[in-house]
């Protein structure tokens, strides 16, 4: 596809979005159903694409992680959209009274998605599903380093939906720098930070509002009255899901100086029970592509030369042995799991987004230093709690901001219908999933009524001893807390 092409489905779509910028409930209902239908009957053949990509991932790793939240999110998005839609009264001010005051929530247009390859699927389509939902165009630019999964979306949207409603375009950097230089009336970007600066200065110069979903370097703090074993399986599960190609993942521990021997024997159970081997195991993902792996074990590297503990999971004993070489070079990009004690400020894996599975621990003296260290930083797309006491939970939820949160658990404030999903700072911002995606699709369009009774007149020139004594008393009725109604 040639960036002439691009920029003319682009200016189909906005052509259309013009000539029909109110897109009716039962439309916007079918579109999604029509989404609905392609997974189900093509969900094998996008999870097949899937691990054709990372080179092993299990096709039931897909289901759970791309698939299933978005089924989840359509069946949302159909029950509540009715609701969604409808015009929002307000309450009018007394002196605007007899007036009447309502928000339409109207479609902003045309909408940009730029996906990444580590859910290539999910967040491909999710963003899409809010943007339809809202009664917008969408056009997609799925990552270049899932070219299977990019080419089977392309051609399956291609089949499903009319290029004017609903398009993919497929190409290299390039092409996404193409795509995030189009005047969007929004843009939505999951990746990088590094990369989500290029966008968001991209979309700046045609004024386009962006979602930018990032990352960072999300916490998981343990307190000392938590249960080992269970944070540590729960820690395990969050670091290791897709080998810890994951935005939210856990990138870093902190627990209390003294108990580190207690946490790497929890988690080396919890691997043990997740995932008895990793060469060939088909549940545990592959590293995306040897540049990739290679940037972690150079992190790897570099933490040893300068003096951390690095402590590599092993497999269980009579687990399945590695598979023959020759297998495909998915099994050779399989990274056991590592536990890294001692890091510090200045090492790699400390300063970037680990993306992979590799985990530090860090140890704290005092819970305040553990907040100190975290409010030092940029802030986090995730933050997770571990322990018993709802005051000391209340008090780190108070003193650290963080995209979300999930307590006594990772990831899953992600999968809950009516939590809105984002980040803060240099983990992006806006939110989307559910209402809050909708609205962030959404204009909302203020409107009044004017009524023929209105007074406004009385506040008109020229002014004088009326226009004093009207003023004094809205003065008096604003004080005494006197509200008007809608």
């Amino acid at each position: 596809m040639t960036p002439d092409d691009i920029r003319n489905l682009f200016d189909l779509q906005r052509q259309a979005s013009r000539a029909q910028p109110d897109v009716p409930l039962m439309v916007r209902r079918e579109r999604l159903l029509r989404m609905r239908k392609l997974l189900d009957e093509h969900g094998p053949a996008l999870a097949a694409a899937v691990q054709a990509d990372f080179g092993m991932r299990s096709p039931r790793l897909t289901e759970v992680a791309d698939l299933f939240v978005l089924r989840s999110q359509l069946a949302h998005t159909l029950r509540h959209l009715a609701r969604w839609c409808r015009r929002t009264r307000v309450r009018t001010p007394l002196f605007l009274q007899p007036a009447r005051g309502w928000i339409e929530r109207q479609p902003l247009g045309v909408v940009g998605v730029i996906s990444p390859w580590n859910y290539p699927v999910q967040l491909a389509l999710a963003p899409a599903i809010g943007a339809l939902a809202a009664g917008n165009r969408v056009m997609l630019k799925p990552s270049e380093l899932t070219p299977h999964t990019s080419a089977q979306l392309a051609a399956l949207v291609s089949q499903f939906f009319a290029p004017d409603e609903f398009c993919v375009v497929q190409g290299d950097a390039a092409t996404a720098a193409l795509v995030a230089s189009l005047p969007f009336d929004h843009l939505v970007f999951t990746g990088s930070t590094a990369v989500g600066r290029r966008v968001a200065q991209a979309a700046a110069a045609n004024l386009t509002p962006t979602t930018l979903e990032l990352g960072g370097k999300s916490p998981a703090i343990i307190d000392a009255d938590c249960d080992m074993a269970d944070a540590a399986l729960k820690i395990a599960h969050g670091k290791l899901l897709n080998a810890g190609q994951t935005c939210i993942a856990p990138d870093y521990v902190m627990l209390p100086r003294g108990s580190e021997a207690a946490f790497a024997e929890a988690f080396r159970a919890a691997v043990a029970r997740l995932f008895p081997y990793f060469e060939g195991n088909p549940d545990y993902a592959s590293i995306i592509s040897p540049r990739h792996l290679a940037r972690l074990r150079t992190m790897l590297q570099q933490a040893q030369t300068l003096g951390a503990e690095v402590h590599a999971m092993e497999p269980v004993p009579g687990s399945p042995p590695p598979p023959p070489q020759g297998i495909g070079d998915g099994v050779g990009r399989q990274m056991a799991p590592v536990l890294v004690f001692g890091a510090t400020p200045g090492m790699q894996l400390m300063q970037e987004e680990i993306f992979g599975p590799v985990l530090p621990v860090l140890s704290y003296e005092r819970l305040d230093d553990a907040i100190a260290h975290i409010n030092a930083r940029p802030r986090p797309l995730a933050l997770y709690w571990f322990g018993r006491s709802e005051a000391v939970q209340g008090d780190v939820l108070r003193r650290t901001v963080s995209g979300g949160v999930s307590v006594n658990d990772t990831l899953m404030h992600i999968a809950h219908d009516n939590l809105p999903f984002g980040g803060v700072g240099d983990s992006g911002w806006g939110a989307y999933h559910a209402e809050a995606g909708f609205l962030r699709f959404c204009h909302q369009k203020p409107v009044l009524a004017q009524s023929r009774w209105s007074l406004g007149h009385l506040l008109y020139p020229p002014y004088g001893a009326r226009f004093d004594r009207i003023m004094a008393l809205l003065r008096r009725l604003m004080q005494g807390g006197l509200n008007g109604r809608g």
